[in-house]
């Protein structure tokens, strides 16, 4: 195996390719949609997406931030060979795509500052910190990992939804309604300033807020919209009663469908929410069986 080139398609496919479950839910929403404008805007996305994925060209300009999560079963090891492989294999990926340059030179403050400018490699972007998955899990999205498991899966996050995004304390008042209700109103917020709806919203409900977005994080790489539960199907209905529709411009349709990832909660009156408002291009999810 030539783990290297695998990666860098991985990344390439991840940026390039629509997953079944959202084409078949983006043909829903058009087939629903009896707003004029807003059937019209699904539609230039839908084309936008066939496009995309028969050239290998981007879904999007912003091409994100790679983010990694190893699933790994108890047979199995994780090295540091292995983990310099994918951050090599990544940047040849960004740069085959080639993806848009956005690693900021400099030093702690001139990086903060983006006073010294930009790298011109798109795969000088480091991807974020990885995330270990293992069958210790106890989430909403938790997997069966085999003992012989070894999945990579590979995120990439846009710059948008993170701007709008959000994690923060939430009183439960002894309500999940409480907590769920709260999240919607987060999001309710955020995709009205979004632009690029139709959205897939993720929501990871945790003891911290590492761990609230960690939860969000593995709903993007393992989520369904074929395969959505009652909770996230009241969200996500909930969401589209905002009316905000398709790139803002009305309808039925301002989310495609929800994650919702509830991991294990500390004896406390706060739970910590973190919501990621995903736009249309999202999520860009590729996986590597090793």
């Amino acid at each position: 195996m030539d783990i290297l080139n695998d990666i860098s398609k991985a990344i390439i496919e991840a940026s390039t390719t629509l997953s079944d479950d959202k084409y078949d839910a983006l043909r829903r929403a058009i087939d629903a949609e009896d707003n004029e404008n807003a059937r019209w805007a699904l539609t230039q996305i839908l084309e936008n997406y066939q496009v995309a994925q028969k050239t290998k060209f981007p879904l999007c300009d912003d091409t994100g931030i790679p983010h990694v999560i190893i699933e790994i079963g108890e047979d199995r090891q994780i090295t540091g060979e292995l983990l310099n492989q994918i951050h090599k294999g990544i940047y040849l990926g960004l740069n085959s795509l080639p993806a848009r340059p956005m690693a900021v030179k400099g030093n702690e403050v001139e990086r903060i500052e983006q006073s010294e400018g930009l790298f011109d490699e798109p795969g000088k972007l480091s991807p974020a910190p990885v995330l270990i998955d293992n069958a210790c899990d106890e989430s909403t999205y938790r997997r069966d990992i085999g003992p012989d498991t070894l999945n990579v899966h590979f995120l990439l996050e846009g710059g948008g939804p993170e701007i709008r995004s959000k994690t923060f304390r939430v009183y439960h008042q002894r309500s999940f309604e409480n907590v769920i209700g709260t999240a919607c109103e987060w999001l309710e917020s955020s995709l009205k300033m979004l632009g690029c709806t139709p959205s897939i919203p993720s929501i990871g409900i945790g003891r911290t807020h590492f761990e609230a977005t960690s939860l969000l994080l593995k709903s993007i790489a393992y989520g369904n919209l074929n395969n959505q539960n009652q909770h996230e199907r009241d969200i996500a209905d909930r969401l589209n009663q905002s009316g905000i529709g398709p790139l803002g411009l009305g309808g039925k349709t301002t989310v495609l469908g929800c994650y919702l990832n509830i991991g294990n909660q500390r004896a406390s009156g706060v739970r910590i929410v973190s919501i990621r408002p995903s736009c249309f291009v999202e999520p860009r999810v590729a996986t590597l069986k090793l």
